[in-house]
């Protein structure tokens, strides 16, 4: 059991941790887009259990959308934590509407939970961290497993690690594109490595910009004061949302794969880009 792929924005998201449930409202309301709920990193091995039901205790009572999309981190597939991850997930009836799976290696690993999750009768939609060299290598096929993925995350500490390097912009280049290229090939939206350095802005800022212009979709947060930053940035202006919002016009009038705007061929491929656009305004709007 899957749901259509849905086109919403993702410029900004923020961890909260599930072993503090109480504060899973105060991060809904912070303006990220995206909500997750942390199992992994950020959890001791003894307090895995305890944050495992406390983060599924969330989505026990039907939540409003809000337009912010909740997901909760899960532990590595291959690991002890990560398989008592998805027993509780498949045990429950009211799983989290999204799963982010870190350090996944091959695509085997999202078929299998994607068959699992089948099985059940579960329609949790998947978020893939590439951070491992092993994940890098095998991206495009990671991005191609399944049709329930909506979004790949870039994991950079991990992924500096791995690969022997500094954490930085120009070390990590070369995997930050291959990610992109991966999940620009699936049809995907892909989220940059959050800014670790809360004192400087500026150096956040100019990150963020360099990952929209290499075309990522957003970027992660450490604290609820990057948020309106990263929003702002990766949010298109007034004349990009317009000239969005007219070429879903003409597709919808014409009816073909192509249309013609200012003299220049447009092919439908590129909708999936424009819908993205209009749906930040409307976030937008109504935040």
């Amino acid at each position: 059991m899957t749901v259509e792929r849905q086109v919403r924005p993702r410029r900004s998201f923020i961890f909260t941790p599930g072993l503090r449930p109480e504060m899973f409202p105060k991060a809904l309301a912070c303006g990220a887009d995206i909500v997750c709920v942390e199992l992994e990193d950020g959890i001791a091995p003894k307090d895995k259990e305890a944050a495992r039901a406390g983060a599924l205790s969330l989505f026990e009572a039907e939540q409003a959308d809000g337009g912010v999309e909740r997901i909760v981190r899960i532990n590595c597939l291959r690991d002890a934590f990560g398989l008592a991850d998805v027993q509780a997930i498949l045990d429950t009836d009211t799983p989290p509407p999204a799963l982010m799976l870190p350090k996944v290696d091959t695509p085997d690993e999202v078929v299998w939970l994607d068959t699992l999750l089948t099985e059940r009768g579960h329609a949790c939609r998947l978020h893939i961290i590439i951070e491992t060299n092993a994940g890098l290598e095998a991206a495009f096929d990671i991005a191609h497993a399944s049709p329930r993925i909506d979004a790949m995350f870039f994991g950079g500490v991990d992924m500096a690690a791995d690969l022997r390097c500094r954490n930085a912009w120009e070390p990590l280049l070369y995997a930050r594109s291959r990610v992109v290229h991966a999940a620009a090939s699936a049809g995907v939206d892909v989220i940059d490595v959050p800014y670790l350095d809360l004192e400087d802005p500026e150096g956040m800022e100019n990150e963020a910009r360099k990952a929209c212009d290499l075309g990522f979709s957003g970027k992660g947060a450490i604290h609820p004061k990057q948020i309106p930053a990263l929003n702002a940035i990766f949010t298109p202006d007034e004349e990009v949302i317009a000239r969005a919002r007219r070429i879903i016009a003409e597709f919808e009038a014409a009816d073909t794969g192509l249309v013609v705007i200012d003299g220049k061929l447009i092919e439908k491929p590129v909708l999936r880009e424009m819908h993205r656009i209009v749906s930040i305004a409307e976030r937008t709007a109504t935040a």
